[in-house]
């Protein structure tokens, strides 16, 4: 099946691997590029909320410290 999206190859140590493909059964994912995709959107979603709130908290008046 032939895709326009981009393509690269990473490679892990056995204790991710198997995070990896405990996470993709236990979601029913049906490849592991699908699990993969999905921890790295939660990943990014996660450090985004983060940085959000990081800055929020500088920006509460009175609150320097």
């Amino acid at each position: 099946m032939a895709t326009k999206r981009p393509r690269y190859m990473i490679s892990v140590d056995d204790e991710m691997f198997n995070a990896i493909e405990d996470f993709r059964f236990e979601h029913r994912f049906q490849t592991r590029s699908e699990a993969t995709t999905a921890l790295i959107r939660l990943g990014l979603e996660q450090l985004k909320k983060e940085e959000a709130e990081k800055k929020a908290s500088r920006d509460v008046p009175g609150d320097e410290g």
